[in-house]
Protein backbone atom coordinates (compact mmCIF):
# COMPACT_ATOMS: atom_id res chain seq x y z
CA UNK A 1 0.00 0.00 0.00
CA UNK A 2 1.22 3.73 -1.24
CA UNK A 3 0.77 6.45 2.00
CA UNK A 4 0.03 9.79 0.08
CA UNK A 5 1.11 12.27 2.79
CA UNK A 6 -0.25 15.64 2.46
CA UNK A 7 -0.77 15.69 -1.72
CA UNK A 8 -2.01 19.28 -1.74
CA UNK A 9 1.15 20.29 0.66
CA UNK A 10 3.82 22.03 -2.00
CA UNK A 11 6.49 21.32 0.42
CA UNK A 12 9.45 19.21 -0.57
CA UNK A 13 8.34 15.33 0.05
CA UNK A 14 10.75 14.61 2.28
CA UNK A 15 9.74 17.07 4.90
CA UNK A 16 5.96 15.76 4.53
CA UNK A 17 7.13 12.15 4.52
CA UNK A 18 8.74 13.69 8.30
CA UNK A 19 6.16 15.46 9.61
CA UNK A 20 3.89 11.96 9.21
CA UNK A 21 6.39 9.93 11.14
CA UNK A 22 6.40 12.83 13.43
CA UNK A 23 3.15 13.12 14.52
CA UNK A 24 2.94 9.30 14.60
CA UNK A 25 6.13 8.76 17.07
CA UNK A 26 4.54 12.14 19.00
CA UNK A 27 1.24 10.47 19.52
CA UNK A 28 2.29 7.00 20.28
CA UNK A 29 1.84 4.97 17.62
CA UNK A 30 5.35 4.47 17.05
CA UNK A 31 6.31 3.58 20.89
CA UNK A 32 10.30 4.06 21.85
CA UNK A 33 11.93 1.20 20.54
CA UNK A 34 10.13 0.72 17.71
CA UNK A 35 12.28 -0.50 14.20
CA UNK A 36 11.33 1.81 11.59
CA UNK A 37 10.97 0.60 8.00
CA UNK A 38 14.01 0.64 5.97
CA UNK A 39 14.44 3.19 3.53
CA UNK A 40 13.35 0.56 0.42
CA UNK A 41 10.61 -0.01 2.45
CA UNK A 42 9.73 3.70 3.17
CA UNK A 43 9.94 4.65 -0.39
CA UNK A 44 7.67 2.19 -1.27
CA UNK A 45 4.77 2.92 1.38
CA UNK A 46 5.38 6.80 0.49
CA UNK A 47 5.73 6.28 -3.12
CA UNK A 48 9.31 8.19 -3.63
CA UNK A 49 12.95 7.52 -4.22
CA UNK A 50 15.00 6.04 -1.64
CA UNK A 51 17.25 9.04 -1.41
CA UNK A 52 13.94 11.04 -0.20
CA UNK A 53 13.17 8.47 2.42
CA UNK A 54 16.99 9.44 3.54
CA UNK A 55 16.73 12.85 3.63
CA UNK A 56 13.20 12.42 5.47
CA UNK A 57 15.06 10.16 8.27
CA UNK A 58 18.11 12.27 8.54
CA UNK A 59 15.93 15.05 9.54
CA UNK A 60 14.01 13.08 12.02
CA UNK A 61 17.69 11.97 13.50
CA UNK A 62 18.74 15.45 13.69
CA UNK A 63 16.04 16.72 15.30
CA UNK A 64 16.39 13.70 18.34
CA UNK A 65 12.91 11.68 17.40
CA UNK A 66 15.08 8.56 15.32
CA UNK A 67 18.67 6.82 15.95
CA UNK A 68 20.49 4.55 13.94
CA UNK A 69 22.24 1.57 14.97
CA UNK A 70 24.89 0.17 12.26
CA UNK A 71 23.89 -2.74 11.06
CA UNK A 72 20.55 -3.18 12.56
CA UNK A 73 18.18 -0.02 11.56
CA UNK A 74 16.51 3.01 12.60
CA UNK A 75 14.55 3.02 16.10
CA UNK A 76 12.36 5.69 17.83
CA UNK A 77 14.66 7.02 20.23
CA UNK A 78 13.74 6.98 24.04
CA UNK A 79 13.03 10.35 25.38
CA UNK A 80 14.59 11.19 28.54
CA UNK A 81 12.29 11.36 31.33
CA UNK A 82 11.26 14.84 31.85
CA UNK A 83 11.92 16.66 35.34
CA UNK A 84 11.51 20.35 37.17
CA UNK A 85 12.93 23.06 36.87
CA UNK A 86 11.49 25.66 39.10
CA UNK A 87 12.23 29.33 38.79
CA UNK A 88 11.38 30.63 42.66
CA UNK A 89 11.53 34.03 44.14
CA UNK A 90 11.03 32.80 47.49
CA UNK A 91 13.98 30.69 47.34
CA UNK A 92 16.22 33.68 46.22
CA UNK A 93 14.96 35.32 48.84
CA UNK A 94 16.33 33.47 51.06
CA UNK A 95 19.71 33.49 49.45
CA UNK A 96 19.63 30.34 48.16
CA UNK A 97 21.46 29.11 45.06
CA UNK A 98 18.31 28.46 42.83
CA UNK A 99 19.66 25.71 40.99
CA UNK A 100 21.41 23.97 43.95
CA UNK A 101 18.22 24.24 45.93
CA UNK A 102 15.92 23.21 43.20
CA UNK A 103 17.94 19.53 42.95
CA UNK A 104 18.10 19.22 46.70
CA UNK A 105 14.03 19.46 46.57
CA UNK A 106 14.35 16.63 43.77
CA UNK A 107 16.53 14.72 45.78
CA UNK A 108 19.63 14.98 43.21
CA UNK A 109 22.83 16.21 43.57
CA UNK A 110 23.44 19.33 41.78
CA UNK A 111 26.82 20.93 41.05
CA UNK A 112 28.35 23.04 38.17
CA UNK A 113 31.69 24.08 36.54
CA UNK A 114 32.35 27.89 35.99
CA UNK A 115 35.22 30.12 34.34
CA UNK A 116 34.71 33.59 34.75
CA UNK A 117 36.77 36.94 32.47
CA UNK A 118 37.06 40.32 32.35
CA UNK A 119 35.78 41.41 28.91
CA UNK A 120 33.37 43.87 27.42
CA UNK A 121 29.07 43.87 26.83
CA UNK A 122 28.54 43.35 23.21
CA UNK A 123 24.72 45.64 22.34
CA UNK A 124 22.51 43.12 23.34
CA UNK A 125 23.70 42.66 26.68
CA UNK A 126 24.60 45.91 27.22
CA UNK A 127 21.12 46.72 26.26
CA UNK A 128 19.52 44.67 28.84
CA UNK A 129 22.39 46.12 31.45
CA UNK A 130 21.39 49.27 30.79
CA UNK A 131 24.93 50.23 30.06
CA UNK A 132 26.89 51.37 26.92
CA UNK A 133 28.09 48.89 23.97
CA UNK A 134 31.10 48.01 25.06
CA UNK A 135 30.98 48.67 29.13
CA UNK A 136 33.44 46.37 31.00
CA UNK A 137 31.31 43.23 32.36
CA UNK A 138 32.47 40.25 34.56
CA UNK A 139 31.25 37.32 32.14
CA UNK A 140 31.29 33.33 33.71
CA UNK A 141 30.33 30.25 31.93
CA UNK A 142 28.47 27.86 33.92
CA UNK A 143 27.39 24.13 33.17
CA UNK A 144 25.17 22.74 35.55
CA UNK A 145 24.95 19.28 36.35
CA UNK A 146 22.60 16.82 38.28
CA UNK A 147 23.73 13.67 39.30
CA UNK A 148 26.59 14.18 36.75
CA UNK A 149 24.62 14.60 34.29
CA UNK A 150 24.56 18.22 32.40
CA UNK A 151 21.15 19.73 32.60
CA UNK A 152 21.18 23.27 31.98
CA UNK A 153 24.22 26.08 30.57
CA UNK A 154 24.62 29.59 31.73
CA UNK A 155 26.43 32.75 31.02
CA UNK A 156 25.84 35.55 33.20
CA UNK A 157 27.05 39.26 33.06
CA UNK A 158 27.87 42.06 36.22
CA UNK A 159 28.25 45.28 35.54
CA UNK A 160 32.06 46.23 36.53
CA UNK A 161 31.16 49.58 37.78
CA UNK A 162 29.03 47.56 40.55
CA UNK A 163 31.53 44.66 41.88
CA UNK A 164 34.98 45.67 41.20
CA UNK A 165 37.24 45.71 44.09
CA UNK A 166 34.94 44.11 45.88
CA UNK A 167 34.59 40.49 47.54
CA UNK A 168 32.21 39.09 45.12
CA UNK A 169 34.02 40.53 41.90
CA UNK A 170 34.59 36.40 40.53
CA UNK A 171 31.04 35.46 41.30
CA UNK A 172 32.66 31.60 41.97
CA UNK A 173 35.40 32.91 44.37
CA UNK A 174 36.18 34.23 47.73
CA UNK A 175 33.40 34.06 50.51
CA UNK A 176 30.26 34.49 48.61
CA UNK A 177 30.94 31.65 46.34
CA UNK A 178 28.35 29.43 44.97
CA UNK A 179 25.93 32.08 46.41
CA UNK A 180 22.80 33.28 44.55
CA UNK A 181 22.97 36.77 42.88
CA UNK A 182 20.53 38.49 45.41
CA UNK A 183 22.75 37.53 48.22
CA UNK A 184 25.78 37.98 46.32
CA UNK A 185 24.40 41.13 45.96
CA UNK A 186 23.53 42.19 49.26
CA UNK A 187 27.01 42.11 50.69
CA UNK A 188 27.92 44.94 49.00
CA UNK A 189 24.93 46.62 49.58
CA UNK A 190 23.00 46.26 46.71
CA UNK A 191 19.19 45.86 47.32
CA UNK A 192 17.59 43.32 44.10
CA UNK A 193 14.22 44.49 44.14
CA UNK A 194 13.01 42.08 40.98
CA UNK A 195 14.19 40.13 37.96
CA UNK A 196 12.37 40.10 34.66
CA UNK A 197 12.68 36.88 32.39
CA UNK A 198 12.06 36.27 28.45
CA UNK A 199 11.46 32.87 27.88
CA UNK A 200 11.87 31.63 24.15
CA UNK A 201 12.85 28.10 22.30
CA UNK A 202 14.95 27.99 19.68
CA UNK A 203 17.30 24.75 17.68
CA UNK A 204 20.44 24.07 19.79
CA UNK A 205 23.78 25.41 18.90
CA UNK A 206 26.74 22.70 18.07
CA UNK A 207 28.71 24.12 20.90
CA UNK A 208 25.62 23.78 23.61
CA UNK A 209 24.59 20.36 21.88
CA UNK A 210 28.28 19.03 22.58
CA UNK A 211 28.08 20.13 26.41
CA UNK A 212 24.65 19.20 26.89
CA UNK A 213 25.42 16.01 25.72
CA UNK A 214 22.35 16.18 23.40
CA UNK A 215 21.66 15.50 19.35
CA UNK A 216 21.82 18.30 17.65
CA UNK A 217 18.91 19.69 16.07
CA UNK A 218 17.22 19.35 19.73
CA UNK A 219 15.21 22.37 20.77
CA UNK A 220 16.36 24.26 23.79
CA UNK A 221 14.42 27.08 26.13
CA UNK A 222 16.46 29.85 26.04
CA UNK A 223 15.69 32.24 29.56
CA UNK A 224 17.10 35.77 29.07
CA UNK A 225 16.96 36.79 33.15
CA UNK A 226 18.16 40.58 34.27
CA UNK A 227 18.15 41.04 38.31
CA UNK A 228 17.34 44.84 38.87
CA UNK A 229 18.05 46.84 42.16
CA UNK A 230 15.07 49.42 41.64
CA UNK A 231 15.48 50.38 38.02
CA UNK A 232 19.25 49.77 37.50
CA UNK A 233 20.32 46.12 36.03
CA UNK A 234 22.44 44.32 38.29
CA UNK A 235 23.21 41.39 36.17
CA UNK A 236 21.79 39.54 33.39
CA UNK A 237 22.53 36.07 31.91
CA UNK A 238 21.25 33.59 29.25
CA UNK A 239 20.12 30.40 30.41
CA UNK A 240 19.85 27.30 28.52
CA UNK A 241 17.73 24.02 29.33
CA UNK A 242 17.13 21.52 27.30
CA UNK A 243 12.95 21.09 26.33
CA UNK A 244 12.92 17.11 25.63
CA UNK A 245 14.49 17.15 29.54
CA UNK A 246 12.96 19.99 31.48
CA UNK A 247 9.56 21.58 32.06
CA UNK A 248 10.30 24.99 33.28
CA UNK A 249 7.75 25.80 36.97
CA UNK A 250 7.59 29.12 38.37
CA UNK A 251 6.37 30.15 41.44
CA UNK A 252 5.50 33.74 41.45
CA UNK A 253 4.76 35.56 45.11
CA UNK A 254 1.26 37.32 45.39
CA UNK A 255 0.74 39.85 47.37
CA UNK A 256 3.26 41.14 50.50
Amino acid sequence: MVVIVGKADPRPAYLRIADDLRSRIVDGTLPPGTRLPSRAQLAREYGVAESVALEAMRLLVSEGFVETRPGSGSYVRRRPQVRRLVRSWYREKRGDSPFRADMAAQGRQGSWESHSETTTAPPVIAERLGVPPGEPVMRTNYVFYADGEPVMLSTSYEPLTITRNTPIVLPEEGPYAGKGVVERMAAIGVNVTHAAEAVTARPVLAPEAELLKVPTGTTIIRIARTYYADERAVETADITIPADRYEIIYHIPVGD
